[in-house]
């Protein structure tokens, strides 16, 4: 009997419920949902072997990428996971000889059944499921500081320590904590993360980026990882290729040691749930960094290139060497288009706004002040997150328009792309719309938050500020629970609330930190503002 899979992590997951039979909705496999759960338990495996052994210095590597490759729309390629699981398992053996065949069985080191938290009691499953998914969006977010030569131990080494938890029998008292520590350690590891961008980049500059594509060959990068983007920038340079940003790699265009390339041109297409669409036609090669990948369409299959921790069956990928030789000679062999063509965002602008991180902002925060005590300035939404395909996610467009003029728009993640062609103009000189980068940039907006609070002499949430979030994969877990282990009370969620929240820990959540699903714009702006 063919198995069937479960899978519960993503917004979009079938009847809001949970992902089961031959497929999920993003396209991943019941095999692969499998191996997936089987390498997550290998991972569990290692980091309990690792409690009383050495770790090498492959180790910590090797958890982040397991962990990061099990994240929604990254890896749909079941042997490239089928060599994670080697290598993890070849990893313990290292650490620990003869383990896995001892004849006497302590237990302690042995793979976990992940099927013990999918069966679990609901509220330890939803806990747990907290927990798991919450360290996978962390590990994305550690995996691009540590390319860049950024690690923390305290961050490396709570990884195992969730990893270990998932496995004990713990219950719900046990745990809370440990979901709270997880977005205690996310917020320093999204530290670590801004400061390794910041400092082989330089600090985000507030930048203007069009949607026009010029004649001739170019590439698509799509993604997160700066790294990636500026070594094809430095293979590129002077051979006529133009490189375009795509999804959630369009905040690049604000850091100088990436504006420095001139043929870095512009933005190309909307949010990645548009892509099977918008790359069906395109004479250009698309080069994917992380996730946000979705099943490739035989239209544009020729043109899909894979790199680091993202893969799919018969895609070229892009090895540890970085040599992007078969990405720049599929440009020069389709050529581009032939004339410039003019593209636009999803509400018809031809341009956007981006750069508005934390140095940025508080770089005018006198301005801001100043607005907030005269009145000018009556109110600051975050409307921010991931983007997707449900229905209902226009509620953020809607909510962005009708936001009244006296109030600004902070935005970050793909979920701009719903409104960040807008022109919203200005109050006393500062865009109404400020977007502030990645979805780990949701790092800036806790600084700008928590120095404002500070300037007010106020706490967070007394703060003339509410957060309108959109989530649809682990990461924005993480930031959730970060910006719950911050107090943060009164987020609104949408445009549902995550199905591994049992109706016990859901309930928890609305009672501490007042958490609700967003209803319509006029309805929770009216209960907002008054």
């Amino acid at each position: 009997m063919e198995k069937q899979m479960f899978c519960y992590q993503c917004e979009q997951t079938a009847g809001c419920s949970g992902c089961t039979g031959k497929a999920g909705v993003c396209g991943k496999k019941a095999r692969t949902a499998g191996l997936q759960d089987e390498l997550t338990g290998a991972l569990i495996g290692l980091a309990r072997t690792c409690a009383s052994n050495p770790k090498t210095e492959n180790t910590d590597r090797l958890i982040l990428e397991g962990l990061f490759a099990t994240v929604t729309n990254v890896n749909f390629d079941d042997e490239a996971i089928e060599r994670l699981i080697d290598k993890v398992r070849a990893e313990k053996e290292q650490i620990a000889p003869g383990c896995a065949v001892c004849e006497v069985k302590c237990g302690n080191t042995d793979e976990y059944d992940m099927k013990w938290i999918w069966e679990a009691q609901e509220d330890i499953r939803s806990l747990k499921s907290l927990i798991l998914f919450g360290i996978r969006g962390m590990a994305a977010y550690a995996y691009h500081a540590m390319v860049l030569g950024y690690v923390d131990e305290e961050v490396n080494t709570f990884f195992y320590k969730a990893l270990s938890i998932l496995a004990e029998d713990w219950g719900m008292e046990e745990l809370l904590p440990v979901v709270m520590e997880t977005g205690a350690v996310n917020l320093k590891c999204m530290e670590l993360l801004d400061r390794a961008n910041t400092e082989t980049f330089g600090n985000p500059e507030p930048s203007e980026v069009s949607w026009k594509v010029e004649k001739g060959p170019f590439i698509v990068v799509t993604g997160h990882d700066l790294y990636d983007l500026k070594l094809l920038l430095e293979q590129t340079k002077d051979l006529g290729i133009q490189v375009y940003t795509h999804g959630e790699m369009l905040p690049a265009h604000a850091y100088p040691m990436l504006r420095k390339y001139p043929h870095l041109k512009g933005n190309f297409g909307t949010a990645w749930q548009n892509q099977q669409k918008e790359f069906a036609d395109i004479p250009a090669p698309v080069l994917y960094t992380t996730n946000c990948l979705m099943p490739v369409k035989d239209s544009y299959a020729d043109r899909v290139f894979t790199t680091e921790v993202v893969g799919y069956p018969g895609m070229v990928h892009i090895g540890e060497d970085k040599d992007f030789t078969p990405v720049i000679q599929k440009a020069l062999e389709l050529g581009g288009y032939e004339k410039d063509m003019e593209f636009t965002g999803s509400n018809g602008g031809s341009t956007t706004m981006t750069g508005f991180g934390h140095q940025a902002v508080l770089g005018v925060a006198g301005q801001i002040i100043a607005g907030v005590k005269s009145g000018a300035i009556r109110h600051f939404f975050l409307v921010g997150g991931c983007d997707g395909a449900r229905p209902g996610r226009s509620y953020y467009t809607e909510f962005v328009k009708q936001a009244p003029k006296d109030t600004v728009i902070l935005t970050l993640a793909c979920g701009k792309y719903r409104f960040n062609d807008l022109d919203l103009g200005t109050i006393g000189g500062i865009p109404r719309m400020l977007d502030m980068g990645q979805c780990n940039d949701a790092y800036s907006a806790i600084k700008v938050a928590l120095a404002l609070a500070d300037a007010f002499g106020c706490g967070v949430n007394e703060l003339p500020l509410s957060m309108i979030l959109s989530w649809y994969e682990q990461k924005a877990v993480c930031i959730l629970l970060t910006l719950l282990h911050l107090g943060i009370k009164n987020i609104r969620l949408g445009p549902t609330l995550p199905a591994f929240l049992s109706k016990g820990v859901a309930e928890y959540l609305i009672k501490e930190y007042g958490i609700a699903p967003v209803t319509t714009p006029e309805e929770d702006l009216k209960t907002i503002l008054g």
